[in-house]
């Protein structure tokens, strides 16, 4: 039998009602989007309304089709209401997780620094150059001629044997250098006096490992070779070093020794900058703490770069980097500074020797 005007005007109803209760009942967007396939799908009572329109004339048909576009309309916007309160919620709800003040302090990321004897070294380079000396640097594989024999060692010096030395050939000509020596040997053969440098780097040597030794370490060496230069220019170099490194109220003393390049030799020691003389487990109840070797250049040295040793002399003295950054910091293993420890490492941000 066929739908009446009346039939289709009660689905129609009946297409809004149920239509605009189904759409208020979704709780979210996926119930919503379930309520639109119910209202508006193929099986809605809307559809079955719009199906049954070819049966009547053209007025009725033009008439409840207004009706039935109508309905739609009404029910596409209730749809589009509910739809945009859902995501406004949505959105407000993402907004609050992931809201992001840019009021407050970000998470600064770890930043690295300068090692510890980087600072060292820097700062007691930093010292010469202020004193007018300028920075020479050299080859860490070196000849054995500018590691010894330029330096007046002996043929039989034990420092030769491979049981101390690092050698690359055979015929022990090339090694890794035991000093940073060489270096003034160099600038002594490639310049004329007057020569004031300072040369740090880094050497090798075959020692067994230990608190207090290392088979890979920095030294830093100076030279000063001028008309008229005496001991007592090397002790007053020195003092002042010591003092801008260690405390300006700090006195030194050298003590004779024994060195093959230098005549005479010494090393130098520094009041404790702890105890300042009174004893103290820094400087072993001594008062005083070994710094460095120093001396006035050996003549064969002046007479191998070619030099004028009538009219000519100069000093020249050697530091270890790690010791003096280990006696500055209370450090009591020197090995510490090669463990790439960052809880080590850490102590030292922002501090100098």
């Amino acid at each position: 039998m066929s739908a009446t005007e009346a039939d289709v005007s009660g689905l129609l109803e009946e297409a809004v009602k149920s239509g605009l209760s189904r759409i208020a009942e979704a709780s979210d967007l996926a119930s919503l989007g379930q309520a639109r396939a119910a209202v508006l799908g193929r099986k809605a009572a809307l559809a079955r309304a719009r199906s049954a329109l070819g049966g009547f004339d053209a007025e009725q048909r033009r008439e409840l089709g207004r009706r039935a576009n109508e309905a739609r309309a009404r029910l596409e916007g209730a749809l589009e209401e509910r739809e945009r309160a859902f995501r406004a919620v949505e959105e407000k709800k993402r907004w609050e997780q992931e809201r992001l003040d840019v009021t407050l302090p970000g998470d600064e990321p770890d930043l690295g620094g300068l090692h510890p004897l980087t600072k060292t070294i820097w700062e007691i380079v930093d010292i010469f150059v202020g004193l007018g000396y300028r920075v020479a640097d050299g080859p860490e594989v070196e000849l054995a001629s500018y590691n010894f024999d330029a330096l007046n060692f002996d043929s039989q010096h034990p420092s030769r044997s491979e049981q101390e030395t690092y050698y690359i050939d055979d015929e022990r000509e090339v090694l890794l250098r035991t000093h940073t020596s060489p270096v003034q040997m160099r600038v002594m053969e490639a310049s004329k006096p007057p020569v004031y440098v300072v040369c740090p780097g880094r050497t090798y040597r075959r020692d067994v490992l230990d608190p207090t030794h290392l088979n890979s370490f920095a030294q830093i060496e100076g030279l000063a070779v001028d008309e008229g230069i005496t001991m007592s220019d090397l002790k007053g170099t020195l003092q002042a070093f010591a003092r801008e490194l260690f405390g300006r109220d700090l006195d030194i003393r050298l003590r004779p020794h024994f060195f093959p390049f230098t005549e005479p030799s010494a090393e130098m020691d520094v009041l404790c900058f702890v105890c300042r003389g009174s004893g103290c487990r820094v400087c072993r109840q001594e008062g005083w703490i070994e710094i460095l070797g120093c001396g006035m250049v050996n003549v064969p040295l002046l007479e191998w770069a070619g030099y004028d040793t009538e009219r000519y002399t100069g000093f020249a003295f050697g530091l270890g980097a790690e010791r003096v950054a280990a006696l500055a910091h209370g450090v009591p293993d020197i090995r510490y500074f090669y463990e790439n420890d960052l809880r080590f490492l850490s102590a030292f941000e922002g501090g100098m020797a």
